[in-house]
């Protein structure tokens, strides 16, 4: 008797299952106009905190050179014109003297009459400041130096300058103003260099407060 394999049974066709994919939905992005406000807001801000602090500039300044005794705005160095006189010239050193010019303000046009010049320390020097009130108005000003490197301060002494106080300008007047100086031979060796930067600030309401100064030409 022959035996029969049992059929064995059809597998069942397993159905393909669909894999439905999971999309996250997009966060919704923050309105343009509310980011546009608020960087504008920042703007507005840093605009209104940087032009107070250029008319804070000179006030602060003053009372900074009144506390130290510094005094390099408002006072005179007294024993310049003395040391100038009895000082010798060294002639062996060249010292290159850089002039810079910075304005503050629509009212002015600031610049100085030469970008550099070559000078013997104890050489008594002339450099020359040409400032334009450009405004239909007279206009007052205040000029704070400063020296690069910080050191070479003491070693530049002035006998005439502008920045020893208030610069008045009629409307639409151009003046030319001196400053003179003498390099101190006792620089030291190391500086062959010195940056005098002036930076010309408008005195808000001392415009009316006299006639131009009529030091310049």
């Amino acid at each position: 008797m022959q035996d029969r394999n049992p059929q064995s049974p059809t597998p069942q066709a397993a159905a393909p299952q669909a894999a439905a994919a999971d999309v996250a939905p997009a966060a919704p992005s923050a309105p343009g106009g509310r980011v546009n406000r608020r960087m504008l807001g920042k703007l507005l801000v840093i605009a209104a905190v940087m032009f107070g602090f250029g008319f804070a500039m000179v006030p602060i300044y003053r009372a900074i050179c009144e506390f130290t005794g510094v005094g390099l705005m408002t006072q005179r160095d007294a024993e310049a014109e003395r040391f100038a006189r009895n000082t010798q010239v060294d002639t062996s050193r060249t010292i290159v003297i850089e002039f810079d010019a910075n304005a503050r303000g629509a009212a002015w046009q600031f610049k100085p009459a030469l970008s550099s010049m070559k000078v013997h320390p104890g050489e008594l020097v002339t450099i020359d400041y040409e400032l334009v009130n450009t405004q239909p108005r007279q206009v007052a000003g205040q000029a704070i130096p400063s020296y690069v490197p910080l050191q070479s301060t003491q070693y530049f002494r002035k006998l005439e300058c502008f920045c020893f106080k208030q610069q008045a300008l009629g409307a639409n007047e151009t003046r030319r103003f001196p400053v003179v100086f003498v390099v101190d031979p006792q620089l030291p060796k190391e500086i062959d260099t010195i940056t005098l930067s002036y930076t010309f600030f408008e005195v808000a309401g001392q415009a009316a407060s006299g006639a131009p100064d009529k030091g310049g030409t």
